[in-house]
């Protein structure tokens, strides 16, 4: 006889034995769930009208969750990004910048996926483009091939942890936080990353400087002044494009939703202005529009919301309807913009199945007790706090061997974050506890796309590289990033503050002293 208490596990074990099939997830996730609500139906654990709240659950606060609009702004924002030569011309110009000094091209490659994970959101474009660009040119000059494939890979997966990154929506969405605070949550990690790739490029350097040597000075087509300006077309238009996304969300000016489709336009217009058929009167236009919405941006910080306020900004409106128009008159944007839908509707797709089914399995498996069952669970590990973060991220970690990001979001994080919110308050404080979780679980999560057997970074590098490179090769050479990766989870568990320095401190409000005239 099957009791209340063996019915969590099992659905547990049911629903690892029926992934490991190969059964579609979303599927896997619906029909283990209403099965196992089925059974317990018929041994009187809950009735069928209990089966109801999942519709409404579905309907209530899956479909009409405002916060995952975002998802198909910023997924279509990066479908455009990775593929309109940004990451070839910034690729090149740091390349060269960087190129006299031992580990340049290596440094290069880190620099611009830390920029392009601030505005694509993706790893696949991200790894695939910098691939096709660096690998060639780093293998011409001599770098070691397994230095090549870790930090490519590694470069590319950095995009999960920089803001906008969708990793950090959904989970912010999960976790029933801002993803202001989420953003916020998550930069200090990020650049302790690319600092922490930075310094073994430089380490590597000294103890072996032929695996990283410096690109010959006739290598070298540009200097100077020249130089330069090329740096600066790459970052300036991507660090205007961040702020639009990230800096009006952060000030308060926009939601994540808002933010996503300025990012969405904003992405169209960077395509429009890399392109060849750029003329000089697109040039015109798009000066005239920055200019007007610099004194538009004045005029409200310094007076009212006046007439010049409202001409300078219809006429920044008016330049981006011109890109716009541009952007649908040229042939290849036209077909890139097309595309970019179409991955954007298979990813808002496959993620809303996923919600669905992970809703069906998690109604049901909170029915039959299931949420006590882990609490009891994991709050009698041994270790306190530190034993409860070190076994939830090594079982993330092995997690991430067969379930993608999605998955384990949707299907695991539900259950166990309202068992962190209880333990970890007590460590940074109930506002700033499932934050920290999550960005945590943010960084263990970047380690699925590098180690086998479904490192999809991995994947994507050998399909792209050239036949003379081993898979051997790609796989040993992504095993330094993994625990540079392992390493910054350390630092992020025992240094609560790298995730929570920059968040808003909790407003401590006497109730004794307030008074009400």
């Amino acid at each position: 006889m099957i009791t209340l208490e063996m019915m969590p596990p099992l659905m547990f074990g049911g629903l690892v034995l029926a992934m490991l099939i190969g059964f579609p997830v979303a599927f896997t996730l619906a029909a283990v769930g209403l099965s196992f609500g089925f059974l317990a139906i018929h041994l009187g654990f809950f009735d069928l009208n209990f089966l109801q709240a999942i519709p409404g659950r579905i309907f209530g606060s899956v479909l009409a969750n405002d916060l995952l609009l975002a998802i198909p702004f910023f997924t279509f924002m990066g479908a455009i990004l990775e593929r309109c030569g940004l990451a070839e011309d910034m690729l090149d110009s740091m390349g060269q910048l960087f190129g006299p000094i031992r580990g340049g091209l290596g440094y290069s490659v880190i620099i611009v996926g830390f920029i392009l994970g601030a505005i694509t959101g993706t790893v696949a474009a991200q790894v695939i483009a910098m691939a096709m660009i660096s690998m060639p040119v780093m293998m011409r000059y001599g770098y070691n091939m397994r230095y090549i494939t870790g930090v490519l890979a590694a470069s590319g997966t950095i995009t999960q942890l920089v803001p906008p990154s969708l990793v950090l929506i959904v989970l912010a969405d999960q976790l029933g936080k801002s993803v202001g605070d989420m953003y916020l949550g998550a930069w200090g990690p990020s650049i302790f990353q690319v600092i922490l790739f930075a310094g073994y490029t430089f380490v590597l350097g000294l103890i072996k400087p032929s695996h990283v040597p410096p690109v010959p000075k006739e290598a070298r087509t540009l200097t100077g002044w020249a130089l330069w300006k090329k740096c600066l077309m790459g970052i300036i238009p991507s660090a205007v494009l961040i702020f639009v996304v990230l800096g009006t969300m952060m000030m308060g000016l926009a939601t994540p939703t808002e933010a996503g489709a300025m990012g969405a336009v904003g992405a169209i217009v960077l395509a429009v202005i890399h392109h060849k058929e750029f003329t000089k009167k697109d040039r015109s236009i798009l000066i005239v529009g920055v200019v007007a919405a610099g004194i538009g941006t004045i005029v409200a910080m310094l007076f009212t919301e006046n007439l010049v306020f409202k001409l300078s900004f219809a006429i920044t409106y008016l330049a981006v309807a011109w890109l716009g128009i541009r952007a649908v008159a040229i042939p290849d944007l036209r077909d890139l913009i097309k595309q970019g839908y179409e991955t954007t509707m298979r990813i808002t797709c496959m993620v809303t199945f996923i919600l669905i089914g992970s809703t069906c399995f998690s109604v049901v498996f909170q029915g039959v007790s299931g949420g006590e069952w882990l609490e009891h669970l994991l709050t009698s590990l041994p270790g306190g706090v530190w034993g409860f973060l070190i076994f939830i991220n090594v079982f993330i970690f092995f997690l991430a061997f067969f379930l993608d990001f999605f998955e384990i979001a949707f299907i695991i994080l539900p259950m166990i974050a309202p068992i962190a919110q209880k333990i970890l308050a007590p460590v940074v404080g109930p506002e700033a506890a499932l934050i920290w979780f999550g960005v945590m679980l943010c960084v263990n999560m970047q380690t699925s796309f590098l180690h086998p057997p479904f490192g999809f970074a991995l994947f994507y590098l050998r399909g792209v590289a050239p036949k003379e490179v081993k898979s051997s090769d790609i796989y040993w050479g992504a095993m330094p990033w993994i625990g540079l990766q392992a390493i910054m989870v350390l630092l992020v568990i025992a240094f609560p503050i790298t995730v929570t320095g920059l968040l808003d401190k909790p407003v401590q409000v006497d109730l004794d002293k307030v008074k009400i005239e």
